[in-house]
């Protein structure tokens, strides 16, 4: 009798420790696509700011060579 509910005991812990397996891959697996999502909006920020970075300097030096005429 007391090696059945041990059983028992045993397989509803292992079934716990399966489910927790799992819901941490889940977990993992959403932490890892928030992760490259903000990688992507990191990138297209960056571009934005070298793109207007960029449009600065050209205006600038746009300014500069018509001041010299």
């Amino acid at each position: 009798m007391s090696k059945v509910i041990v059983a028992i005991i045993i397989a509803a812990l292992a079934g716990c420790g399966v489910e927790t397996v799992g819901t941490a891959a889940t977990g993992a697996q959403i932490k890892k696509q928030e992760l490259e999502e903000g990688k992507r909006t990191q990138q297209r920020a960056q571009q934005k700011i070298d793109q207007a970075t960029q449009q600065m300097h050209e205006r600038a030096q746009k300014a500069g060579d018509s001041e010299s005429r």
